[in-house]
């Protein structure tokens, strides 16, 4: 049977499981061999990686031709009026490429955030906002260049869903198994010692300890 695990990825760690220079990677929290990430998602940002070991699905997920859309919580510098808004929405002009049509709209601080370790940098006189921005395609530091075209610099970026998929119960550093069907309200295996026996639990999720420098 296929493999499929909802991760979410703090700060700093890499959508990889090896790395030359040292750097945190999915290995220090994923102790599952044979599963890669459908898609990417940038070392200083946050949230939700999916992992899979059945090649056809990770194609399908990663793969903008199939539609699959990703939801981010974006907080930027500033406040955006309406007509940043309205860019985005329509689709930006990025030099190398315009982005596809999206969802756009601004949020109040989701109730469900965790602190970010290290903190972004505040400026005192700079008022920072969130936006929630539903894309269908990801190309290399999309969501940042976006916000920065119509003048609003993204300060923190969290992917909280991709489809149907979201963040929902897992802490940073939290993964979870589904079945194959990806359904949210399938039987899980979460990630502890005795996974086996704790299928369809969904709320006991203790975080798996990163592996000690010497």
């Amino acid at each position: 049977m296929s493999r499929l695990i909802l991760f979410n990825k703090p700060f700093g760690v890499l959508t990889q499981f090896t790395d030359a220079d040292g750097r945190p990677t999915l290995a220090d929290y994923i102790p599952i061999p044979n599963v890669y990430a459908a898609g990417r998602l940038d070392a200083d940002s946050e949230g939700l990686v999916v992992l899979t070991d059945d090649g056809g699905l990770q194609a399908r997920i990663a793969n903008p031709r199939h539609k699959m859309a990703k939801l981010y919580r974006v907080q930027v510098e500033g406040e955006p009026t309406e007509e940043a808004l309205q860019r985005l929405k329509a689709g930006v002009d990025l030099g190398d490429f315009r982005t596809r049509p999206c969802r756009a709209r601004r949020i109040a601080e989701p109730d469900d955030l965790w602190p970010r370790n290290p903190p972004i940098r505040y400026r005192a006189e700079i008022p920072t906002s969130w936006l929630e921005l539903a894309l269908q395609e990801g190309k290399n530091r999309q969501v940042r260049r976006m916000t920065a075209r119509v003048g609003f610099p993204t300060l923190r970026l969290i992917r909280w869903a991709v489809g149907d998929w979201t963040l929902e119960g897992l802490a940073p550093g939290q993964w979870r198994e589904l079945e194959i069907s990806g359904q949210p309200d399938a039987k899980q295996r979460v990630n502890v010692r005795n996974a086996r026996k704790n299928r369809g639990v969904k709320d006991i999720l203790p975080i798996h300890k990163r592996k000690e420098s010497p």
